[in-house]
């Protein structure tokens, strides 16, 4: 069904004068996800258009409700950073009232996405052939950090931890990269690999140099541009150095070379260093602190900073959505909801539920509804 929607939304947005429709308009997700990997995936979905309905522990919430500071009054930063545009129902999982109301849900769901450690949701009578009985239409989407098999599939899956195990930090140290060749250097050469930092095993140069106040990342992917570069910095001799003149003679006598530029670029500041290097064709930028980064008229160009009203936070700014489509523009978002702020209108308008019954639900505890002030 969520393939079926979105062909029919690249139709609607293949003809003349459409308008601003949303891609996945008319898909229901329900949204079993916690902490950050699941939420920002179903965030992407919601700015597209599907409807997010984020299932929540009565009384704490998302974990990242309470990882902070920051907080913008109650509510943390980073949970408002992965949140917008989805409606919040509070509902004990561990109670089978609470399990029933999510096979209710997924009955109505296109999509079902958790992240919880495998065997989690079967314990509760949701795992995937649970919810498949009541609803065999559904997309059954888990997140995990290792798989949902194998020794190490019960470990909670953090971004450093998996860095750390998959053999990221091994290579980068405090920076994070893909290891891609690195893992084919040693697949099939067995050769192990060693820390970098900013530059690259097989590239030279292609790293960070220091300027007279900042830094700037250069890359040179080829003779040709590593000439480009002699040129800028007033070198030209240096690209003919018969140590020099190929890439991997540069790698050969790295530490020379490097010593060489790295002097060069300290001459200057990184914006001198910006001009001269515009329009060369040479991959660049400097390395800028988070404020230099939302200044950039490349981030204002795209609209990635969405402002939204929050209920009880007030104006809050987060990062915009990084999926575009040409003919559609996210706008408008709605901010990111409150523990159980949707519960009650879910209840009654998708799944029927009487006011006796969710009085009874919410007398128990099984699930909370929150009063705005």
């Amino acid at each position: 069904m969520l393939r079926q929607a979105a062909v029919r939304g690249c139709r609607r947005l293949s003809g003349p004068g459409t308008g601003n429709v949303k891609p996945l308009e008319g898909v229901r997700i329900l949204d079993l996800t916690r902490v950050l990997a699941g939420p920002f995936a179903t965030m992407i979905l919601g700015d597209l258009g599907a409807e997010i309905i984020k299932v929540e522990r009565p009384g704490a919430g998302d974990d990242t409700r309470a990882w902070g500071p920051p907080f913008v009054g109650t509510e943390s930063a980073y949970f408002l950073s992965v949140n917008r545009n989805k409606k919040s129902i509070a509902v004990n999982l561990k109670d089978p009232c609470g399990a029933r109301i999510i096979k209710d849900l997924a009955s109505v769901c296109d999509v079902l996405m958790e992240n919880y450690i495998p065997g989690k949701l079967a314990d509760m009578g949701l795992g995937y052939s649970h919810i498949q009985e009541v609803a065999p239409h559904i997309v059954y989407c888990s997140i995990t950090g290792y798989g949902q098999t194998g020794p190490m599939s019960q470990r909670a899956g953090y971004d450093s931890i998996v860095c750390a195990v998959s053999g990221l930090m091994h290579i980068t140290g405090p920076q994070v990269a893909c290891l891609t060749h690195i893992a084919a250097n040693y697949l099939t050469g067995r050769k192990e690999a060693k820390r970098w930092g900013t530059a690259h095993e097989s590239i030279v140069p292609y790293q960070a140099f220091e300027t007279k106040d900042g830094y700037l990342v250069v890359g040179t992917g080829n003779d040709q541009q590593f000439s480009v570069v002699c040129k800028i910095l007033s070198l030209p001799s240096l690209s003919q150095e018969p140590r020099f003149k190929t890439n991997k003679l540069r790698v050969q006598n790295r530490r020379e070379l490097i010593g060489i530029l790295c002097a060069r670029f300290r001459d200057k500041t990184t914006q001198n260093w910006l001009e001269l290097f515009e329009g060369s064709g040479v991959p660049y930028g400097p390395i800028n602190s988070i404020q230099q980064a939302f200044s950039e008229p490349q981030v204002i160009q795209n609209d990635l900073i969405l402002e939204m009203d929050h209920p009880t936070a007030g104006n809050i700014a987060v990062p915009g959505p990084a999926v575009r489509f040409s003919d559609f523009k996210a706008s408008n978002p709605k901010p990111p909801p409150l523990i159980g702020q949707h519960t009650v209108e879910i209840l009654k308008s998708m799944l029927g539920y009487s006011e006796s019954y969710i009085n009874e639900l919410l007398t128990a505890g099984i699930i909370t509804q929150h009063a705005l002030h």
